[in-house]
């Protein structure tokens, strides 16, 4: 049994915890709200850029020389997984879980007889990752000294997907991300980017039939100028939507801990309390017994 002295010491030490999770749960609190707003003002563009690329991608609908950003190599051998996660730890299950869909992925594409290779964004996605498939990552993106990402950082990463992909060293692209949904509830999300899957909407399909577009230049001329600046555009916004999502996250897990190491102090109180008064009652019995034998 621990003694007065010990208990006292890990009370001290909990509190001490406790302080610390509490202002981190109002650190995350205050981030959040600026990232949330990000993620949301970004959603818009980027589904609009996806119907106009959908509502442009008809012209090449059944043709041979559609771009290859858009009809794919017409193999399906070398599969690119980019894995974006945070930067830090402290977030629940944020970061392992946006890993495990990665992870699942690649193990189903390696038993189908694909080849897997991983660019990770973010050092926690690389951390776990690189335990079981360390031979697959070719190369990591690192934003930790970053406050807020942006296009910048966006660029970067879509610059490299693009550069790989004009060398041929895969044939298909996807993204990994949570969507942020609100501060308990962020999805793990796998979205293809290359070639791009543009899904158009049924509303969109009848408006556009109803009013269609001139396109100034042509359309191929601009399908060919957008579906790079798409990549980046979707990464961008899952960079944005993983910020977010971590905010949230570590928020949640915060309160929990803090939680926690509430319920944990009154449990070591209590025993502090029993074993104190136990002590008391002790030092007392031998008084009267001396007082008694005298």
């Amino acid at each position: 049994m621990p003694s007065l002295k010990d208990l006292k010491n890990r009370i001290d030490s909990v509190k001490s915890t406790q302080k610390i999770t509490k202002a981190m749960q109002m650190v995350a609190a205050a981030k959040l709200r600026r990232a949330q707003e990000a993620a949301e003002a970004a959603r818009p563009y980027a589904e609009r850029m996806g119907k106009v690329l959908a509502a442009l991608g008809a012209v090449y609908e059944g043709q041979e020389n559609a771009p290859v950003l858009l009809g794919g190599t017409g193999k399906d051998q070398v599969h690119l997984l980019v894995v974006a996660t945070g930067e830090r730890g402290l977030a629940g299950g944020f970061n392992s879980s946006i890993a495990r869909l990665a992870r699942d992925h690649a193990t189903k594409l390696i038993r189908e007889g694909k080849t897997v290779k991983i660019l990770t964004v973010g050092r926690k996605g690389h951390d776990i990752l690189r335990r079981q498939y360390p031979e697959l990552i070719i190369d990591t993106f690192n934003f930790r000294e970053v406050k807020q990402v942006g296009f910048t950082q966006a660029s970067q990463v879509a610059d490299k997907v693009l550069s790989l992909f004009a060398a041929g060293e895969f044939d298909v692209a996807t993204l990994f991300f949570a969507k942020f949904g609100s501060v308990i509830s962020q999805v793990p999300t796998a979205q293809q980017i290359i070639p791009a899957k543009l899904e158009k909407s049924e509303g969109e399909g009848q408006a556009s039939a109803a009013a269609p577009y001139e396109y100034e230049p042509s359309e191929e001329a601009i399908v060919e100028d957008l579906l790079p600046r798409n990549i980046s555009v979707q990464i961008l916004r899952a960079l944005l939507e993983n910020s977010a999502s971590f905010y949230g996250a570590q928020m949640s897990a915060m309160d929990n801990a803090t939680r926690n190491a509430g319920e944990m102090i009154n449990k070591l109180q209590l025993s502090f309390n029993r074993q104190r008064q136990a002590q008391i009652t002790k030092e007392l019995i031998e008084i009267i017994s001396g007082a008694e034998a005298l």
